[in-house]
């Protein structure tokens, strides 16, 4: 038998209606550290020559 998960936010039981989450709020709060920057992956600052440009012909703008 597999425990029960719980809410990646608060750690409560996770609801079937929200699930991963226990409720609505849980739910929004996640979403707003996603849109709000609040999760990052870390690593190392890229080198200015590292950068490609966008410009797919390589013309300097």
């Amino acid at each position: 038998m597999t425990k029960p998960r719980r809410c990646p936010m608060c750690g409560k039981p996770a609801a079937d209606d929200h699930r991963p989450f226990c409720s609505s709020r849980c739910r929004d709060r996640d979403l707003a550290n996603w849109l709000g920057d609040g999760y990052a992956i870390p690593a190392e600052p890229a080198m200015p020559h590292q950068l490609q440009d966008d410009d797919p012909d390589g013309a300097a703008n």
